[in-house]
């Protein structure tokens, strides 16, 4: 039976997780689907605030970040709508823009709560930037103490690895880094990536392990425990975790929400690293306050 006794919205959830979570606690990644603010919203699975609370409800986080869906393009409304609406003490969000916003429309931002921007482009189809707008931007955001989150393939990052080592901000690695598999660690992009963490220039989110996993629907991702233990090995201090919810690369079936909570758990094995993941990292980074 689903939490509640009904099913929760774009959520396979079946029961509550088995770990519960500590005061404080982050979701790092997730996105607001609300038909109010975009023309495509009809073609869009809808994922409003007050679905998302219920899933804060099942996991027990109370602190959130939310990134701006890709659907929305450069229109980050939505985005700060959420965040007005789920607290801005208790929610950050990330933002997409192009290199012609001005000064003062970054100020508004982030006195919205915006605390970096994104660039999804492990798809470049559609996609509202490019990769030529990565170094004029990250320049830009750099006097707001904004971070770059980068949602690319490891053969991206690998092309584009010189600029990332030039660029001024903190970078922040979407999905466990999206290094495919069963390559993983033994993909070049796992040593850039270690690199930047190892210079303290970035972060990695325990996230998404449904993107890359070989494995069925509904048995798991244990194809992905060697990745997300080796980020956890390397640099404890420079993860996050995230839901990603509403999980909308999932058209057909929808992740167990339960399950993936309890997946930081498996991959940590340490409750102080746990600890540190879903909380002091994320005030780190986000710059939330104390608990």
């Amino acid at each position: 039976m689903s939490v509640c006794g009904t099913p929760l919205p774009n959520s396979g959830a079946r029961g509550r997780p088995a770990t519960s979570a500590p005061a404080g606690a982050c979701d790092a990644h997730m996105h607001i689907l609300d038909p109010r603010f975009a023309h495509v919203a009809a073609v869009l699975p809808q994922a409003t605030v007050a679905d998302y609370r219920r899933i804060q409800a099942l996991n027990g986080t109370s602190r959130t970040v939310v990134v701006q869906p890709r659907p929305f393009g450069t229109d980050n409304s939505v985005t700060l709508d959420a965040i007005r609406q789920l607290g801005r003490d208790c929610t950050r969000g990330v933002a997409v823009v192009r290199p012609d916003i001005t000064d003062a429309e970054l100020q508004a931002l982030h006195d919205g709560g915006i605390r970096g921007i994104r660039f999804s482009l492990h798809t470049a189809v559609h996609a509202a930037v490019g990769f030529e707008m990565v170094e004029p931007l990250a320049q830009r955001v750099h006097a707001w103490g904004w971070h770059l989150q980068l949602h690319w393939s490891a053969d991206q990052l690998l092309a584009h690895g010189p600029m990332l080592q030039r660029l001024p901000t903190p970078l922040v690695f979407d999905h466990l880094g999206r290094l495919p598999l069963p390559q993983g660690t033994a993909h070049p992009a796992f040593a850039l990536i270690r690199s930047l963490l190892d210079q303290g220039r970035a972060w990695v989110k325990l996230s998404g392990a449904y993107l890359d996993t070989r494995r069925p629907h509904g048995q798991g991702y244990a194809d992905t425990d060697a990745v997300a233990r080796a980020w956890v090995r390397a640099a404890p201090e420079r993860l996050v975790w995230g839901s990603d919810w509403p999980h909308t690369t999932e058209t057909e079936c929808k992740p167990d929400d339960a399950e993936l909570f309890d997946l930081l758990a498996h991959w940590s094995g340490d409750e102080k690293v746990r600890q540190r993941v879903l909380v002091d990292n994320p005030a780190a980074l986000y710059g939330f306050g104390p608990v």
